[in-house]
């Protein structure tokens, strides 16, 4: 009989999980940081969802260059380039997010507030920058994590499970104690690399990937008013994901008995 682990931890993704940063946040500062340099890239909406398929910034930029700018990467100070671009990146991204043109998903807000009164854990494991992370939260959301897992925390990247197995480390849970949040193909592949239950709500440059192995993929995570669209996985009539749900997902991944909270 398996051991009965209860639902102890929440792991977040950032870009595309908890906000759709990537085509008109992370893309559009990208390309100010280029043209401040003086440089001819410049990558249309298209064309970065095509290089989200590499994860990281700087991996990013590394790949662009040895796609369409071969000669970037022939010159001596070429590493010191990409990190003062990908500083700069990062720069005009806070400013657009400080600007508020970024919101949370839906239920986002709801679920952080929901689950830490709940005295669940809640943890970050992405590969965007801590400052990104900090600017895109509220500093009253952003005191909800206990861990945040962020930028170079650990070399390997999404789709390798380092930065999960990290954040597990830090929490010092096994992963049948938590549950882990994402949005994309490579994400889904680190959190369940690192033993993690998963569920994706969906971005939308993620729309057509592969989800195979999620324990549900949902449109959002629901507000009230505004229910999540479920494209698969059981939601036991729910509308929204709460914590009732989580750990009624919870005991049926682990067969853990949870005591099941009563909504108002």
């Amino acid at each position: 009989m398996k051991p009965q682990i209860p639902l102890q931890a929440l792991i977040f993704d950032v870009d595309g999980t908890l906000a759709d940063t990537e085509r008109d946040g992370h893309r559009i500062a990208f390309n100010a940081a280029f043209a401040e340099a003086g440089m001819a890239w410049n990558w249309d909406a298209l064309l970065y969802g095509e290089l989200l398929a590499v994860t990281g910034g700087k991996e990013r930029m590394r790949f662009f260059a040895e796609q369409h700018d071969p000669a970037f990467l022939q010159q001596s100070d070429t590493d010191e380039r990409i990190k003062a671009l990908h500083a700069a990146k990062t720069r005009h991204y806070v400013k657009l997010l400080e600007a508020g043109g970024i919101p949370l998903q839906p239920g986002v807000a709801r679920l952080l507030r929901e689950a830490a009164g709940a005295g669940l854990r809640l943890a970050i494991a992405t590969t965007t920058t801590p400052e990104n992370v900090a600017a895109l939260l509220p500093a009253n959301l952003m005191a909800l994590f206990e861990i945040v897992g962020a930028g170079d925390t650990v070399a390997k990247k999404k789709p390798a499970p380092d930065i999960y197995d990290w954040v597990l480390a830090q929490l010092s849970l096994p992963a049948a104690a938590c549950l882990a949040f994402e949005d994309s193909a490579n994400g889904l592949k680190a959190s369940l690399a690192a033993g993690l239950p998963t569920v994706v709500t969906e971005s939308e440059y993620t729309l057509d990937h592969d989800f195979s192995g999620a324990f549900a993929v949902l449109s959002d995570l629901g507000e009230p008013g505004w229910p999540f669209q479920v494209r698969s996985g059981n939601v036991h009539g729910k509308s929204l994901v709460d914590v009732n749900l989580l750990k009624i997902w919870h005991e049926e991944i682990n067969g853990a008995p949870q005591q099941i909270i009563k909504q108002n």
